[in-house]
């Protein structure tokens, strides 16, 4: 029987290397080589130290070709990073309403929520989102979810001073 020497924890500078490379495609929208190196076997899934796959680095970057390949390459568009947070939370976030709904239509869960229950129609609603909010709402999304501390995206709304999603929310009659 022949010893075969431990793999070294540590990576080396050069795969140290390559994976920054990765990960500043997704950053910066290269579809063109993410699909080449998903087509090799690169991980869909790959996440970086702050736990962001590549989905959502491409996703939070408005690159939605990017976005597009990686989902048809099986990104989980529900794979949030170290902080809880999902690419549609980010999209929400950013106000990107083509991205959120590429997110859904990818399989991103609507009613997804981080560890402290914010879902991205509270991300929506707490940054004045008018759009996304009625959007998400058109696809599920429940006005009445509460997160962790009871507040609903109305309260939510009403805390960060964002009025449109405001009045639009209490028109739903989300009291």
């Amino acid at each position: 029987m022949t010893d075969h020497p431990k793999p070294n924890p540590e990576l080396d500078d050069a795969t140290l290397a390559f994976a920054e490379q990765v990960f500043a495609s997704a950053r910066d929208g290269d579809t063109q080589r993410l699909a080449e190196l998903l087509a090799q076997g690169l991980p869909a899934n790959l996440r970086n130290h702050n736990g962001d796959s590549l989905l959502m680095l491409a996703s939070y970057h408005g690159h939605a070709d990017t976005t597009r390949v990686l989902l048809e390459g099986g990104a989980d568009p529900q794979l949030a990073n170290n902080r809880g947070q999902t690419p549609l939370a980010g999209a929400a976030f950013k106000g990107d309403l083509e991205m959120v709904k590429l997110l859904i239509e990818g399989g991103a869960d609507v009613e997804g929520a981080s560890p402290d229950g914010k879902t991205a129609l509270m991300m929506a609603a707490m940054f004045n989102r008018t759009e996304i909010v009625e959007y998400l709402i058109s696809q599920g999304a429940d006005p009445h979810a509460t997160d962790a501390n009871g507040a609903t995206p109305l309260a939510a709304a009403g805390l960060m001073g964002a009025t449109d999603t405001q009045a639009l929310l209490s028109s739903l009659g989300n009291r």
